[in-house]
């Protein structure tokens, strides 16, 4: 019968259904299965208590605030601003691309709202000085990677909800492996400048770096107060995601005054509509989650690896495998609440971190959003920049190479992920 569950399942998600069904069904086929004399009112019980939990209320104001930074001035604000600063040196826009996808991850948490972001304003630098259709088009899907490192991050929430890790520690170890992937991507761009011969931007004046600086102090201001806030103790993440809203709003609305109601409505109107899918798929997940736990699945793990031997490294090995096999079809959400319940008892009886478990399950994230066939951030930017899906596709591979070597330097070297947050004294 479990087989039967398991092809029943596979083949939902071959045919295209909804991620929600090709979570809920198996559940409730094993439900049906082996549980039948269960009122049907404790997987009510299982979902709603599933999305019922404070940390989670962080993910619908950090993705409102994202909309607003979109359709507003903030995000062309920081992109002239990096611009001025770092554009002429070697590969000055390649870098301007990812500094910028950096600093915009830094107050939105989402890869896909990044690629928008960016995207239509770089691109057609990018081109104008010299990069390929080809390395733009990829440099821009991969940049965007580093808002699910860079806190504040939807993925590390969603990680932080299910093992119940601290959020603030997360935050802390996410931001130095953002900056490490985001320095290799910006050293990829300047080897690639330098053998291409690609130009720069000319070296800009005082007064014209004074101006960039004015007209996006408060664009700024968002991940001041949001990292400052958290790493600081005075707010929480679901804190500064809620004041993540209200300055957005504040800065886009009265400051800088190009925000309209009708514009509002349809921001609101798209986050909800977000926000909706993702907390409907922590709901089935959590189903899933819970006949996981019947089934005793996290046990079965661990007496699989003691058998062969308890090898922390060859476990390691085989979480990145399952991860970036799972991210070539499936969405984030969906990834961490199948994978993260059966795989993070085992790591833990394996001596691993959870800060540094939660760092090499985001790091696998975020590469997936750039992985074929699939990757969330492939069909994003096909979108954003009017490029056919293949074109994308071709565009990337060189990026996942590089998002490999992080992968295996975060895997290996636990000190990584967990030093910030320790010198912080979390």
């Amino acid at each position: 019968m479990t087989l039967v569950i398991i092809g029943i399942t596979v083949v939902l998600f071959a045919i295209g259904f909804e991620m929600l069904l090709v979570l809920g069904i198996p559940s409730l086929l094993l439900k049906l299965a082996y549980f039948p004399h269960m009122p049907n009112e404790v997987l009510l019980q299982k979902m709603v208590a599933g999305m019922n939990h404070s940390t989670l209320m962080a993910i619908p104001f950090f993705i409102l605030a994202a909309e607003t930074m979109v359709q507003g001035q903030i995000a062309p604000r920081l992109t002239n601003l990096v611009r001025v600063f770092i554009g002429h040196y070697r590969g000055g826009v390649g870098s301007t691309t990812v500094a910028t996808a950096m600093v915009f991850g830094s107050v939105s948490g989402s890869a896909a709202a990044t690629v928008s972001a960016i995207g239509r304003i770089m691109y057609p630098e990018l081109r104008k000085n010299g990069y390929s259709e080809r390395f733009s088009i990829g440099l821009i899907a991969a940049g965007s990677e580093t808002a699910l490192l860079i806190p504040p991050s939807i993925t590390v929430i969603i990680y932080g909800w299910l093992t119940g890790a601290s959020i603030t520690k997360l935050f802390a170890a996410g931001l130095i492996i953002g900056l490490v992937l985001g320095g290799l991507f910006i050293g990829y761009v300047v080897i690639q400048s330098i053998r291409h011969d690609v130009g720069r931007l000319e070296r800009q004046g005082l007064a014209v770096r004074w101006k960039a600086l004015k007209e996006a102090s408060w664009a700024l201001g968002m991940p001041v107060i949001i990292l400052g806030g958290i790493y600081s103790g005075m707010f929480t993440a679901t804190e500064a995601a809620a004041i993540s809203v209200v300055y957005a709003l504040i800065v886009e609305g009265l400051v800088y005054r190009e925000l309209t109601l009708r514009q509002l409505a349809d921001i609101v109107e798209g986050a909800a509509i977000t926000s909706c899918i993702i907390f409907v798929l922590i709901g089935m997940g959590s189903i899933l989650a819970f006949f996981l736990t019947l089934f005793q699945i996290p046990t079965l793990i661990i007496e699989v690896l003691d058998q062969l031997g308890g090898e922390l490294l060859i476990f390691l090995l085989v979480v990145n495998i399952t991860f970036i096999i799972a991210g070539m079809f499936l969405d984030p959400a969906s990834a961490q609440l199948i994978l993260v319940p059966a795989l993070f008892p085992a790591a833990v009886a394996l001596g691993v971190d959870p800060i540094h478990f939660g760092m090499i399950v985001t790091m696998n994230i975020a590469m997936a959003m750039i992985t074929p066939p699939f990757g969330l951030d492939l069909f994003v930017a096909s979108s954003a920049l009017n490029k056919p899906i293949a074109l994308v596709i071709q565009s990337v591979l060189p990026f996942i190479v590089v998002n490999l070597i992080v992968l295996a330097l975060v895997t290996a070297i636990a000190p990584l992920s967990t030093f910030f947050p320790r010198l912080l004294g979390l």
